[in-house]
């Protein structure tokens, strides 16, 4: 039977690449090889599988702006020789990594799809059987006229797959241990996958793959709580280095009205620090100006993140200053969706 496409999967780490030793039962790093020994199903897939592995593999909560450059370079590698990408990554920070490759792949017109899982690959009732096979059978998926079915970067687990840059881990305990709280899901797998194009993005096909591994990690997060004092925000806004910021405020994003919050953020945006508003709810949007205690936000120069992650908007940030040098131009590309990350 003629194969139907050409995966690589790319091993960074995780839960899913880990194993009982036989001898202490203690959970140990495996290799690639052994990992799919583990899932004999592959080979009724039909699709040529390839991999790449981190040597040596990572835990997610090592994850840096250094590892996200890897993948991408692996990607950009390979581009021209297989259909789809399948990342295999531990899930603490999984999001952050789906949301920094969709900045960095610009003109993608492939799928990478990040998965793993929450319990080993070689124990019993594990969830990375099936995450992996269906990630690298929606990776191979190709629509009649020979163009990938989802190409974005996407996040697969339990049975949902996820634009990247609109995840969040929500649980630590459950199989579906994510969620896209303001965007609707791409597909659905039961006894059929259901591919659901309209919400998907589409990069016109003749552009050639554009990689961006210029990342500044001189980024913080604000987050806003009952108390907040005017020496924590000007100590965090005063980090040496710092360029951007984002501020988790409440609802709709709002924030105390006290002068000293306004004056804090006016006087960093007047030294070049960017910061973007986004909501400590996990479902819906900024809305700036909409209530009174929010306007002074807009007075100082904070941008609206609307319905973006935080996982989003921090590599956001990364990109824009790793990519342009004038803070306006910046403030302009957040207010923008780039690649499906907010509904402005």
């Amino acid at each position: 039977m003629e194969k139907k496409g050409a995966v690589l999967l790319i091993f960074t780490g995780g839960t899913v690449s880990m194993g009982e030793d036989p001898d202490t039962q203690a959970l140990v790093p495996l290799d690639s090889t052994q990992v799919l020994g583990f899932i004999p199903e592959l080979e009724m897939l039909n699709v040529t599988i390839s991999s790449v592995s981190f040597d040596p593999l990572i835990d997610s909560s090592d994850v840096m702006p250094d590892t996200w450059i890897r993948i991408a370079n692996l990607i950009k590698k390979h581009y021209t020789q297989f259909d789809g990408f399948v990342v295999l990554h531990g899930t603490d920070t999984m999001a952050y990594s789906a949301s920094a490759l969709s900045f960095m792949l610009e003109h993608l017109t492939k799928p990478v799809i990040f998965t793993g899982s929450q319990l080993p690959v070689g124990v019993l009732r594990s969830d990375a059987k099936e995450n992996l096979i269906t990630a690298i059978e929606i990776a191979a998926a190709q629509t009649a006229n020979g163009h990938a079915r989802v190409p974005e970067v996407c996040l697969y687990f339990e049975d949902q797959l996820m634009r990247g840059n609109r995840t969040t881990k929500r649980n630590t305990e459950e199989f579906d241990a994510f969620a896209s709280f303001n965007y609707p899901e791409l597909a659905k797998s039961g006894v059929h996958i259901r591919y659901f194009p309209a919400n998907c993005h589409y990069e016109p096909v003749n552009q050639p793959l554009i990689l961006h591994t210029g990342l500044d990690p001189n980024i913080a997060i604000l987050k806003i709580f009952p108390g907040i004092s005017e020496k924590t925000v000007a100590a965090l806004l005063h980090t040496d280095g710092l360029k951007g910021v984002v501020l988790e405020s409440f609802g709709a994003g709002n924030a105390p009205s006290c002068d000293w919050l306004y004056k804090q953020l006016k006087m960093a945006d007047e030294r070049g620090i960017v910061t973007v508003n986004v909501s400590q709810c996990r479902a819906g949007a900024v809305e700036m100006g909409r209530y009174q205690t929010s306007i002074n936000l807009l007075k100082a120069g904070v941008v609206s993140g609307y319905d973006m992650t935080v996982e989003a908007a921090i590599t956001k940030l990364m990109y824009l200053f790793g990519t342009f040098s004038d803070t306006k131009e910046i403030k302009r590309q957040l207010a923008i969706s780039l690649r499906g990350e907010m509904t402005v």
